[in-house]
């Protein structure tokens, strides 16, 4: 049964009993409680301790975790290390070598150039574990270690140490003083595989810096150090998400008023299933950032379904003072100071780089194509391969046949061809080539295509010459190393798609004044938002004005989208305002719109296309940007190389 103390609590009435006085919390305590915040998972705690190897001038860091980290974590670096009097004061709370008063006496926040500052790491893993320091100082000819058990602090003493400098961090029984912790934690497998993604994360951060991982006693990971600049970083990202990510990834680098972004993101046809393989860094710092992310969305949105997510590495590089990385103690979120020119230069950025990259397809679309060839049966039904007394050989030189039949049995393969194939001259080559003319290649490299004086071969352009229509929905095109198959409808309604955009940026969109102007009731907050962008809802064909506090009034909307539901509208706007800053509801409706009319206005399969009409629909796709993939993210070509055509045949 409840006390009477009880019922009265619930109830809502002062309890009658005296209130507890306040006290002090003992120094464990507070270390417990901060920990909590602090050193969340295994995970945590590395990346706690690889920042401090980082901030020490490491140059290589290893790293070994057993039983998911929790039974024990080693994190070894050659950095400057740390002196016999510098270890007491590390793993003291609040106590940093990363923060310096000024000639004034004071300490600045706002200008943090380390990857920790806060001085909790340490004295914070060492109040939940088994903690021993082993280091020596650059310079020092002896090495000393130090022990911390829940807290309680041991004797220095001296200690063997391998290497010249560094330091060598053993943390043991990882939340054996917090009990209740442990009971939180996830699998073995899973915190294994947390760790790893933390590892990557940094080191596709530092790429100047060496890293390796054991979990368990097995090796997971080995990356040497890289050269610092582009290509060193781009082999570091190979590394870690595959060759794959190198052969389809754009590199980016922009300048915004002071904010870089650089770095490489991936072909919107080089898509996965979640957003897990998006990866961003501010000042070296790996983030989670829902800015970020919303800008990165909002740069592909119009390229990829909405269950495909893009693949992405990006690193932003501002003033310190212009970004707030003390936000949370686990130093894992950002804010910035002018959030509206980070996302407009990453939307902008990826959006250029996106551009320029014309109709080019990812490399795995080839590579798909090709399993699919290879998974499918025997092209002799029934037919199983097997050993054949004569060898290869035999094949080769016409001495074996499937014994269902022989080669020259097979009806028509003996017959002549019906139909004669054109040369590329006279007529065609004039339509062919006017085709080329009255297209503008912006931003396209000359060197792809023939020029004026050289003699003129269709096969040299980069989607070579069309030979042939199969089921009048795949244009076979013949390039000067392979063969590309493209599908004409997804690939037309790109191109007509593109075209309405351009139309729709270059006159604005048109509008419909509503017969009764329709006011929507919302938030006084997010009506506050949605009436701030009223001139770039103006621009995208929404007229509204504010109707006093907590209300919208609609006077027009986009002609586009014919009749619609005004409020509706208005209130994903507004959620889109507070999640991403930005209206893209309005803008993806629109889109969607235009891509909806660029479906049943393109080329649809079906449709017999004669040679000048299929030349000059590659010619057109060449052009334009973005023509690679369809408005669904599909790709709209498949391209083979000849050297991958003869494998299937068994020629290499």
């Amino acid at each position: 049964m409840l006390g009477l103390a009880s019922l009265r609590r619930r109830a809502g009435l002062p309890c009658e009993s005296p209130p507890m006085p306040i006290r002090r919390l003992p120094p464990e305590t507070v270390n417990r409680i901060a920990a909590g915040e602090v050193v969340e998972r295994p995970a945590s705690a590395i990346k706690e301790l690889v920042d401090n190897a980082i901030d020490a001038g490491a140059t290589r860091i290893e790293v070994e975790a057993h039983g998911g980290g929790l039974t024990r974590i080693l994190v070894a670096d050659d950095g400057c290390g740390l002196s016999a009097d510098e270890l007491p004061v590390a793993i003291e709370r609040h106590a940093t070598s990363k923060l310096a008063p000024d000639a004034d006496g004071l300490w600045d926040l706002l200008r943090i150039h380390t990857m920790g500052f806060r001085g909790e790491a340490l004295p914070s893993i060492g109040s939940v574990a088994r903690l021993t320091i082993s280091s020596r100082a650059k310079g020092a000819s002896d090495a000393h270690s130090i022990l911390v058990e829940g807290g309680q602090v041991g004797d220095i003493a001296p200690a063997a140490f391998p290497g010249p400098h560094g330091a060598r961090i053993e943390v043991r029984d990882l939340f054996y003083a917090t009990p209740a912790r442990l009971k939180f934690m996830k699998s073995e497998r899973a915190e294994a595989l947390a760790i790893t993604e933390e590892i990557k994360r940094q080191a596709m951060a530092n790429e100047s810096v060496g890293f390796s991982l054991d979990i368990d006693g097995r090796r997971v990971l080995r990356l040497p150090p890289e050269h610092p600049g582009p290509q060193g970083r781009l082999a570091r990202l190979s590394a870690v998400l595959g060759r794959d990510f190198q052969d389809n990834a754009i590199e980016i680098d922009q300048v915004r008023d002071g904010v870089r972004l650089s770095g490489f993101a991936g072909l919107p046809t080089y898509n996965r299933g979640n957003a897990a393989h998006q990866y961003l860094f501010v000042n070296g710092r790996p983030v989670r950032d829902r800015l970020l992310q919303g800008a990165l969305r909002a740069a592909y949105a119009d390229f990829l379904a909405r269950d495909r997510h893009p693949t992405a590495a990006l690193y932003v590089t501002l003033d310190t003072a212009e970004v707030d990385v003390n936000v949370h103690p686990a130093k894992a979120e950002v804010r910035f100071r002018d959030p509206a020119l980070v996302r407009g230069l990453i939307v902008g950025a990826l959006r250029h780089a996106l551009a320029g990259a014309g109709h080019r397809a990812s490399t795995t679309v080839a590579a798909q194509a090709l399993d699919s060839i290879r998974a499918q049966q025997s092209p002799f039904p029934g037919y199983q391969p097997g050993p054949s007394p004569a060898g290869f050989s035999a094949w080769r030189e016409g001495g074996w046949t499937p014994p269902t039949q022989r080669a020259m049995d097979l009806p028509g393969l003996s017959d002549v061809s019906a139909r004669v194939e054109p040369s590329y001259g006279g007529e065609l080559a004039e339509v062919v080539r006017e085709a080329y003319a009255n297209i503008a290649f912006e931003d396209r490299p000359t060197a792809d295509y023939p020029s004026a004086t050289a003699p003129f071969d269709p096969v040299d352009f980069p989607l070579g010459a069309a030979r042939a229509q199969v089921h009048e929905t795949y244009i076979v095109a013949q390039t000067r190393d392979g063969m590309v198959i493209v599908d004409q409808h997804a690939a037309h309604e790109r191109l007509v798609y593109e075209r309405m955009k351009g139309e729709m940026a270059g006159g604005g969109v048109s509008r419909q004044t509503l017969l009764l102007p329709e006011v929507v009731d919302l938030d006084p907050a997010e009506a506050e938002r949605v009436v701030a962008r009223a001139d770039e809802l103006a621009s995208l064909g929404l007229v509204i004005e504010s109707f006093g506090p907590g209300a919208v009034l609609v006077r027009e909307t986009p002609a586009l989208l014919g009749k619609t539901d005004a409020a509706a509208l208005v209130r994903d706007i507004a959620d889109d305002l507070a999640e991403n800053g930005q209206a893209l509801a309005l803008k993806e409706r629109l889109e969607e719109v235009c891509s909806t009319m660029a479906c049943h206005g393109s080329v649809r399969a079906g449709r017999r296309l004669n040679g000048a009409e299929m030349n000059a629909l590659l010619r057109e796709m060449e052009a334009t940007p973005h023509s690679g993939q369809c408005n669904h993210g599909r790709p709209t070509y498949v391209e083979l190389k000849l050297a991958d055509i003869e494998k299937l045949f068994g020629r290499r």
